[in-house]
């Protein structure tokens, strides 16, 4: 094989210090794209204390917001994961990063609960640039080492949220320190911020990106085989679809629950300022900087020993520690300790992120991006899930982790089990296994 021949295939080696190269131009690209998404999806959160004040909303309100915020999501996952089959990429992310700039630099528009409501719903579709990040990492890795760069892509643009937790609040601080606006107002001028920023990498993902190693879709002869025909329904059909979607609410749509709350949860539980809250929750996020990657690579590592059923048992293991982590996060009597009880359980639902989706190019080779939408939806799902829980006025934001934490553990559980009666039945049918090598 040619030189210009190996430079149109996936790469079989992730090098994060190579910029040279289509693949790697599109893998650093794509992750900095999405830490700008998760930038933006989440900037508002770490301001919401300021919102509260101003807009004097109750616990039921921010609730309801928490929930918007991942709601809209949803369907936008599923229709961005179709897209990618059918018209690349590419384009499909320009297109969600312009439209998500929108609603985050005018949220500041809001003067009540209705439209802040309805801005944060509006938000939350540019939370669907993961399933995009995912398919198009898919697209420029082979089998061997798809796992893994998934993961960091996923990992390190998720690392937007701790960002902006850490420094929204610090934003909004400098406007008012420039005489810019007034500490009331500060969060509306914060938010114009990501908003740009969003559009500047709606820009430079148009100009420097394609979306395969071989070209864009309009450019390239694709096979018959290689066009889609029906991947949603696919997709759909293949119940690994739905185990990996609940998986990946009990851990993805657990992490963007904890980017929501965790700086209102620091302020009024234990007292925290609004900077020191916004710095601890940043820390959460900060996790993504290694941990993601570190569940791909084992993840990985795992399949080229021990196959799928490897990879499916190490997920079960990872989301059954995660919950046991949220348990002890839940009851902890000091800050020391729940920031202890929160580094922990926060490393294994990031590997767990990482896990599910080394699994995802393995369901279906023809339906990468709606399997990728899907399973991303269910992340949100999840999110949307767990949000009532922080909207009743019954139960407490600790009470509520506790929940949680039960019931990410039983989803480990319940994975576990599901995948040893399919793979029996699957051994008796004579299914082939399938290679990661």
């Amino acid at each position: 094989m040619d030189a210009t021949a190996t430079a149109q295939q996936p790469l079989t080696r992730l090098n994060i210090f190579a910029a040279a190269g289509v693949q790697m131009r599109t893998f650093h690209l794509t992750w900095l794209t999405f830490f700008m998404c998760f930038f933006g999806w989440f900037g508002i959160a770490p301001l919401m204390p300021l919102v509260r004040e101003q807009l004097h909303l109750d616990k039921g309100q921010i609730g309801n917001i928490v929930i918007a915020s991942v709601s809209a999501t949803i369907l936008a996952r599923l229709l961005m994961g179709k897209l990618c089959d059918t018209i690349g990429p590419r384009l499909a992310y320009t297109g969600l990063l312009v439209a998500g700039a929108l609603p985050v630099m005018f949220i500041g528009l809001s003067h009540s609960y209705e439209s802040f409501l309805l801005f944060r719903l509006a938000i939350g579709i540019i939370g669907a640039g993961f399933v995009i990040t995912q398919f198009h990492t898919s697209m420029m890795f082979a089998p061997n080492v798809v796992g893994t760069a998934n993961a960091v892509t996923g990992g390190w643009g998720n690392l937007g949220g701790g960002i902006a937790n850490m420094l929204m609040p610090l934003v909004a601080a400098g406007f008012v320190a420039l005489g810019w606006a007034t500490k009331a107002d500060s969060w509306r001028y914060a938010m114009v911020v990501p908003g740009v920023l969003l559009l500047v990498m709606a820009v430079l993902y148009y100009r420097y990106t394609e979306d395969t190693p071989r070209g864009n879709y309009a450019d390239i002869q694709r096979t018959a085989a290689a066009k889609p025909k029906g991947t949603f329904l696919l997709a759909l059909r293949d119940y690994r679809t739905w185990l990996l979607a609940l998986a990946y609410g009990a851990c993805f749509g657990i992490e963007i629950t904890v980017d929501n709350v965790a700086a209102v949860y620091f302020v009024d539980h234990y007292g925290a300022s609004l900077v020191t809250a916004g710095l601890l929750a940043g820390t959460f996020g900060g996790m993504n900087l290694f941990a993601r990657a570190l569940g791909g690579i084992v993840a990985d590592r795992t399949g080229r020993t021990h196959g799928l059923k490897g990879k499916w048992l190490l997920l079960s293991g990872m989301l059954v520690l995660e919950g046991i982590g949220i348990g002890f996060f839940s009851l902890a009597p000091s800050l020391a300790l729940a920031i202890a009880a929160m580094l922990g359980f926060a490393l294994f639902l990031k590997m767990a992120n990482g896990c599910t989706y080394s699994i995802v190019p393995f369901v279906n080779r023809q339906a990468i991006g709606s399997v990728s939408g899907i399973v991303g939806a269910g992340g949100n799902l999840g999110a949307m899930l767990v949000g009532f829980l922080f909207k009743s006025k019954d139960i407490t934001y600790s009470t509520a982790f506790l929940y949680i934490g039960c019931g990410v553990a039983a989803v480990g559980g319940l994975v576990l089990l599901v995948r040893l009666v399919a793979q029996g039945a699957e051994a008796e049918a004579g299914a082939p296994a399938v290679a990661l090598a």
